[in-house]
């Protein structure tokens, strides 16, 4: 298994050949013990072990976690004339008793390969032919190497520094429809928010950034997502992204990666620390390392002026109706103890989802014990002055630390909503800050009000057409869009049930002040639509301001998202 996944992945089974060999040359008894483990007899008599391995990337049948596959390309294998994407724990095994010890690691490539890694570089020696180079790498034990990814092939590197951190974004995109250099002022600028946001807990010289593109072939990943480490992370996203939305992918991806710099990677549990990568044990607080990471991934972009007000209240409505759609009356503690056992494996994203909001309430109910002088991340930087990557917790005693350090009323709050089943009332917590969950006009998009979809399909005639939906979006009815219209063209490119998704994922992607084009047809008469879009809305639940807010509540929300 590998860290910062919630699923096995068994790498095991992707090694071919597996020889062991002594020093006068002659193969030596292997027992392939399991998937993932070799033992071999007369170990003293070993010089060296062989074997082969299968690449991950161009075999995923499923993205995203679970399945018979890995986790999901950012932890798996890429070994193509062009790319090779190293997570190296797909690589390079251990020797049960010897994880501590020190690795020396050779990787030759070809001459013209750009490589990138940012574990210690200690030799780099070219072949008398010129045509390949060797390169040495050191790591102080097995962690190193699996927390130090690299990329080779022909890729595109952007090296820059955000205050005393080092950079390198490193962008494989394999029909060079995006380059590192059209996404270095978007990473620039998050990463600088990112920093002043969390003041002075961040310590790291050098940050990784690996962005493998997936061009949509059958030998593409098929998952998206990214995968964190002390000082990198491995994205994979697909390439036919328009900028504006890979941008906001990245800011969303990456963010949330960079924050792992707090917890798991400051702050963490014996589970993680003495992490035993063949049988693991998981921590009680999935709601802390993904659940609060995702919930600074959201509130930095309000606090560092990325987005607006209304914007970061419609991704925390978003997860709240997210987090409804799961399991809502499970204990978040108990979950995470057995993320690998049913039923609770198949709550796992509500880590976050829930996980966030549960961050959110803590944040919100610290503000207010405080008078606004203490949050959640002064809470972290806390527990991250008190442990650090060097001194783990234990696992059973993290909450009432919390308690200790700050409220007895996060004991009410954590017994009742993270380590009880108890569903959490939101407008307990926003209300303290002047807002409500009630409904009213929300922002929308172009394919969904609110999540449903605008559109219905009629495959004996093959189209695309709106259904009553339609009428409840102010963008399309400002255009005179009515129900039952087809679809027949956007841009120009005719509308089919066979290309209707990639034309739909189109159109989601756009944003206001897009040129459009759309073609439809009403009762056999063609209408063109020539405009620029404009911001749409709908009438739904979302996080609005409450008619009786009070001047002390407006000053603790200010305190809240500005810090």
């Amino acid at each position: 298994m590998v860290q910062g996944t919630y699923s096995v992945s068994d790498f095991g089974k992707y090694v071919d050949d597996f020889k062991a060999i002594n020093y006068k040359g002659e193969s030596m008894p292997v027992v392939k013990v399991d998937e993932n483990t070799w033992t071999i007899a007369n170990a003293k008599e070993l010089d060296k072990i062989t074997y082969l391995v299968n690449d991950t990337f161009d075999i995923e049948t499923k993205g995203g976690i679970g399945g018979e596959e890995p986790f999901s390309p950012p932890s798996g294998t890429n070994i193509e004339p062009e790319n090779y994407v190293l997570n190296l724990h797909g690589f390079i095994g251990y020797f049960d008793t010897l994880k501590n010890n020190q690795y020396k690691l050779d990787v030759t490539g070809s001459a013209d390969f750009v490589r990138t890694s940012a574990l210690q570089t200690v030799n780099s020696k070219t072949s008398e032919d010129g045509k390949s180079v060797t390169t040495s790498y050191f790591a102080t034990r097995y962690f190193d190497i699996t927390d130090n990814p690299m990329m080779y092939g022909k890729l595109d590197v952007e090296e820059f520094m955000v205050g005393d951190i080092k950079i390198v974004l490193s962008v494989y995109s394999p029909n060079n429809v995006h380059s590192a250099a059209s996404l270095k002022d978007v990473v620039f600028k998050m990463m600088q928010a990112q920093k002043v946001f969390l003041g002075d807990i961040n310590s790291t010289p050098r940050y990784d950034i690996y962005l493998y593109l997936s061009e949509g072939t059958e030998e593409s990943p098929k998952g998206f997502g990214a995968l964190e480490h002390h000082t990198s992370t491995v994205v994979v996203l697909p390439e036919d992204m328009d900028e504006a939305t890979l941008a906001s992918s990245m800011t969303d991806v990456v963010s949330h990666e960079f924050f792992h710099i707090v917890t798991p990677l400051s702050v963490h549990s014996e589970d993680v620390h003495y992490f035993d990568y063949n049988n693991p044990t998981f921590s009680k607080h999935l709601w802390m390392y993904e659940g609060v990471t995702e919930y600074f991934a959201t509130l930095f972009q309000v606090s560092e002026d990325l987005v607006s007000e209304d914007e970061f209240f419609n991704k925390i409505m978003e997860k709240v109706q997210e987090s409804q759609n799961m399991n809502d009356a499970m204990s978040f503690t108990i979950m995470s103890e057995n993320v690998l056992k049913a039923p609770y494996k198949d709550q796992y994203t509500n880590v976050y989802q829930k996980g966030a909001l549960i961050g959110m309430c803590i944040d919100i109910m610290l503000r207010e014990e405080s008078n606004g002088q203490r949050g959640i991340l002064s809470l972290m930087k806390e527990l991250s002055n008190k442990y650090g990557k060097n001194k783990p917790f234990e696992d059973d005693k993290l909450i009432d630390e919390i308690v200790a350090m700050t409220y007895p009323s996060l004991r009410d709050f954590f017994d009742n909503h993270v380590i009880g089943d108890i569903p959490i009332n939101y407008n307990q917590f926003l209300g303290k800050v002047g807002l409500e969950i009630t409904e009213g006009k929300v922002e929308t998009g172009y394919v969904h009000n609110a999540g449903t979809l605008l559109f219905g399909a009629n495959p004996e005639k093959g189209e695309v057409f709106f259904t009553e939906e339609v009428s409840k979006n102010s963008f399309w009815n400002e255009q005179g869009v009515q129900p039952n219209d087809v679809l027949k063209a956007v841009s120009g490119e005719p509308f089919t049930m066979q290309n209707a998704n990639d034309l739909l994922q189109k159109m989601f992607a756009w944003t206001p002040g897009t040129d459009i084009n759309v073609t439809l047809n009403r009762e056999g008469k063609d209408i063109e639509i020539n405009t620029k879009t404009t911001k749409s809305y709908t009438m739904g639940n979302g996080v609005f301001e409450k008619k009786d807010v009070t001047e002390a509540q407006k000053t603790l929300r200010e305190a809240w998202l500005k810090g």
